[in-house]
C-alpha cells in the first residue's frame, strides 16, 4: 500500500470503544460518511506516493479542524480553498488551521509540503467534555485509559512511512513533555524537537506570527 492507503486503513479502523473516565467522550468524526469521503479525497490526492515523511505531532483532534473534516489542522475553509477538495461542511474558520496553512504556503505549497511532512497527533482520536475540546493529558485517568492507543499510534506512524530520525511536537509545553517521555522509554524516534502550538501562536502571540512561521519552516527544512 502507498502512504495514503496506510493512513486511511488505520484511521478508518480505529474503534472508540474504550471506557473513558470522568464524563469524557471520544471525538470520532471518521464515523461519518462525509468525513470519510473528505479524508479519502485529501490523502489520495496529496499522499499517494511512498515517500517517507517527517511527523508533525499535535495533541489530539479538535472539534473545529479534524473534528469536522477528519484531517488534522484543516478546517472546512482550507479544505475547499487550498486543498481543492469539494465538501458540504459548514464554512467555519479555525485559528490553528489558519496558521498551519500559512506555514504550508511558506514552504512552497501543499504538494511540496505533503511530500515531506505528515501532520498527525500523539493521540489519534479526540475528546470532548462538557461540549468542549479535551486533551489526552488534561486528566491522568484519561491518559492511562488511552496510553496503549497512543503507543499503537506511534507504531502505526512508523509502519506507514514516517521517518524515525526526527519528529516534531506541535507544542513546546505539555505535549512535548509527554512525547519526549514516551520516546525516551520506547525509542520511537532518534530526535524530538518542539515547535510552538499553532493555537498558542494565534491566540496569544499573533503579532509575532511571522516569526513563528519562520521557526516552523527553518526547523522542518533543516531535516527535509
Amino acid at each position: 500500500m502507498n502512504f495514503a492507503e496506510k493512513v486511511l486503513s488505520y484511521q478508518f479502523g480505529l474503534k472508540p470503544d474504550l471506557p473513558l473516565p470522568n464524563d469524557v467522550e471520544f471525538l470520532f468524526p471518521a464515523s461519518l460518511p462525509e468525513v470519510r469521503k473528505s479524508m479519502t479525497d485529501f490523502y489520495t490526492k496529496y499522499y499517494h506516493g511512498k515517500e517517507e515523511r517527517i511527523a508533525l505531532l499535535g495533541i489530539n483532534p479538535g472539534r473545529f479542524g479534524a473534528g469536522i473534516t477528519g484531517i488534522p489542522f484543516t478546517d472546512p475553509i482550507r479544505l475547499g480553498e487550498v486543498c481543492q477538495i469539494k465538501h458540504d461542511f459548514h464554512l467555519r474558520a479555525e485559528l490553528s488551521s489558519i496558521f498551519v496553512y500559512e506555514v504550508i504556503a511558506a514552504m512552497g505549497g501543499l504538494e511540496k509540503f505533503c511530500n515531506a511532512v505528515y501532520v498527525s497527533s500523539i493521540c489519534p482520536l479526540g475528546f470532548v467534555k462538557d461540549g468542549k475540546n479535551y486533551n489526552y493529558y488534561d486528566d491522568r485517568q484519561l491518559y492511562l485509559a488511552v496510553e496503549e492507543m497512543i503507543l499503537e499510534n506511534f507504531q502505526e506512524l512508523l509502519s506507514t512511512g514516517v521517518r524515525s530520525d526526527i519528529a516534531f511536537s506541535m507544542g513546546k509545553g505539555t505535549n512535548f513533555k509527554y512525547l519526549d517521555k514516551l520516546n525516551r522509554k520506547h525509542g520511537f524516534f532518534e530526535n524530538i524537537e518542539a515547535l510552538p502550538h499553532p493555537r498558542w501562536v494565534m491566540q496569544y502571540r499573533s503579532k509575532r506570527k511571522e516569526e513563528f512561521i519562520e521557526e516552523y519552516v527553518n526547523k522542518i527544512e533543516r531535516w527535509a
